[in-house]
């Protein structure tokens, strides 16, 4: 699977962002997907996690009731749409394929990632 990040931008304190992340490549629709974002100068960090289905899905406690991730395994696409966007937010965000079907937040359990996307939120 080989994916690619897009939909990243500056945007205002409260303003809205819709990340996309298209996946080449069989097998798609087998796998968990998830997006992670490395803030300035930290380490890299879980945001959300999708299940093979779409019927689960797992937000990190600092996006919750802001962020939502689904996908469309018809299209090959997951995405996030990043709601009421803070300057903490500011990151270059990650797409990432998972090696099981069940959401996950840690990071060994992805083996695919892409190039990264970035979210600047200006105050």
């Amino acid at each position: 699977v080989q994916l690619q990040a897009s939909g990243g931008g500056l945007v205002q304190t409260g303003g809205s962002l819709r990340l996309s992340c298209a996946a080449s490549g069989p097998i798609f629709s087998s796998y968990s997907m998830g997006w992670f974002r490395e803030p300035p100068g930290k380490e890299r960090e879980f945001v959300a996690a999708i299940n093979w289905s779409g019927s689960h899905t797992y937000l990190a406690e600092s996006v919750k009731g802001r962020f939502t991730i689904s996908r469309d395994n018809a299209k090959g696409t997951v995405s996030l749409q990043l709601n009421s966007l803070q300057p903490e937010d500011t990151a270059l965000y990650f797409c990432a394929a998972g090696i099981y079907s069940y959401v996950s937040r840690r990071e060994n359990d992805y083996n695919r990632w892409g190039q990264g996307t970035l979210v600047t939120v200006s105050s």
